[in-house]
């Protein structure tokens, strides 16, 4: 028997009163003489850089483990130094009109590029060999200077998404080195991929909102919002945020995630039916994007009772080879919307193997203490977690930008003061969306450097052409407390960024 979850709840300062926003205010005031103290946003100053996928504080962690020889983060390391993408001195192959699907398709040169210029740079940043930030800022500097159009049939999409994010990330790392040419890579990304993102949510492509699945709108939704985090663009972040939350396409939480099982412990996602590279490409989607949110303070892993967390291990617990419930899904094709209809779960690429678990992994049980049963089995299984270029040849192995060992592992932290409710073999009970009707051995890691400085048209057809490839709240507000911060110079600054966003809503 089915049950309706209702409206998803919205998330953030609806409803909070002017006298309760001075009251907290007054709070942040009285912080700096007070101890350690919790506090259920993400600490992070609005603003602050690096920001995307990484922080700061990522970087030092990667490099004092790295440097300590610990593993899981030295087996990471030596993933990413062992990367043919990640060697000084690739020569960038800048073309001004990248084209993805049809006629003298050659997005091969961008995507690798961006690839290069993202392991060049997070070599840099753990360790501090200037080689490789040279290397990063000549890779973005002439795509920078030379890309003038990004087109192609509808997987045109495609790419401006995907590798509108991993363009952000890369120039995020390198922002502020000498002689990178910054102003010209915002402009590309303002003038080229945001514009493409942007239509591809309102208009999607001329065909029916639910036409396209769920990555298409996931790549461009975490484009837009990577390029407002970059560039400090408040509207383009709750543009993408509000997408996450309510958009009408199959890439908000509502329809990726549109059942849940088990007592509300699986959410079954939206391209189950269709194969398991791409709901595990969407996973690896919605990740990152959730990560890049928690890094402007925002929390949406955690938003509609962890639902990401629920889709996230429903794909898991399949790809692992258990079974898992399945509720027929229904949506709208083509431009004009016929009705078609999935019955079974499919087993096409059932186990595939791509690096995006120990992102997920690594907030759940990492920050939160959760257990993630499924996510972790599965990082079990898959070991040290590289990227591009090691996941085969094809746009597919590009998807993510991988070495999530590296990069978001972390030791696993205590249980949460509330359990979460365990898990029981109980019968499904699939629940409805509260959306509308559902619609090669790596080398040995080089020794850090200690000598150079460390980095401060038809019907859209629906088919992409990737390869099958806290406790508590405070009072009178709304606001959440749960995640543990010691609160210094640091902490108060990050709280008071927080409040400068709750005053803008008072603004507006």
């Amino acid at each position: 028997m089915s049950s309706q979850t209702g409206p998803a709840t919205r998330n953030g300062p609806d409803g909070l009163s002017r006298r309760g926003f001075l009251a907290l205010a007054g709070t942040a005031s009285a912080l700096a003489a007070v101890g350690p103290l919790w506090i259920g946003a993400p600490a992070r100053a609005a603003g602050a850089h690096p920001g995307l996928l990484h922080t700061a504080e990522d970087f030092a962690r990667m490099s004092a483990r790295v440097k300590a020889g610990e593993d899981p983060w030295i087996s990471g390391w030596n993933a990413l130094t062992g990367s043919s993408h990640a060697q000084a001195g690739w020569a960038p192959r800048a073309t001004p009109v990248v084209i993805r699907g049809g006629d003298g398709q050659n997005v091969a040169v961008l995507f690798k590029d961006m690839h290069a210029a993202y392991q060049n740079a997070l070599v840099w940043r753990v360790s501090g060999n200037e080689d490789h930030a040279r290397t990063a800022r000549d890779i973005l500097n002439a795509w920078s200077h030379t890309l003038t159009e990004l087109t192609g049939n509808a997987d045109r999409y495609l790419a401006a998404g995907i590798y509108g994010y991993q363009f952000a990330n890369a120039v995020e790392l390198m922002r502020g080195y000498e002689g990178f040419d910054f102003d010209a890579a915002a402009s590309k990304l303002l003038s080229i991929f945001y514009p493409m993102n942007d239509r591809f949510l309102k208009e999607h492509n001329g065909a029916h909102i639910e036409n396209y699945w769920a990555n298409w709108d996931l790549c461009n939704m975490t484009s837009i919002l990577s390029i407002g985090a970059l560039l400090d663009r408040g509207d383009l972040v709750d543009q993408a945020v509000s997408y996450f939350k309510s958009g009408g396409g199959n890439g908000s939480i509502g329809r990726a995630v549109p059942f849940l099982h088990e007592n509300g412990a699986l959410g079954q996602w939206q391209e189950s039916g269709r194969d398991q590279p791409h709901s595990t490409m969407g996973v690896g989607l919605m990740g990152a994007f959730c990560e890049t949110a928690w890094n402007q303070g925002i929390d949406l892993y955690g938003y509609d009772d962890n639902r990401f967390l629920k889709g996230a291990e429903y794909v898991a617990k399949y790809n692992l080879g258990y079974d898992v419930p399945f509720e027929t899904y229904g949506w709208h094709h083509g431009q004009y919307g016929a009705w078609r209809t999935q019955t079974v779960i499919s087993d096409a690429g059932r186990g595939q193997v791509r690096p995006v678990w120990a992102m997920i992994q690594g907030h759940y049980a990492g920050r939160r203490g959760l257990e993630a049963r499924y996510v972790t089995e599965t990082i079990q299984r898959d070991g040290v977690e590289s990227g591009g270029g090691q996941y085969g040849p094809n746009s597919g192995g590009y998807d993510q930008l991988g070495f999530g060992t590296l990069a978001f592992r972390r030791p696993v932290a205590a249980p949460a003061a509330e359990p979460e409710p365990e898990v029981t073999s109980a019968p499904p009970s699939p629940s409805p969306s509260p959306s509308p009707s559902p619609s090669p051995s790596p080398s040995p890691s080089p020794s850090l450097s200690t000598s150079s400085t460390a980095a401060p048209s038809s019907v859209p057809s629906s088919s992409e052409s990737s390869s099958v490839t806290v406790a508590g709240a405070v009072a009178g507000t709304d606001i959440p407390i749960g995640v543990p911060i010691g609160f210094g110079t640091a902490a108060v600054a990050a709280l008071i960024g927080v409040i400068g966003k709750f005053r803008g809503w008072f603004e507006r």
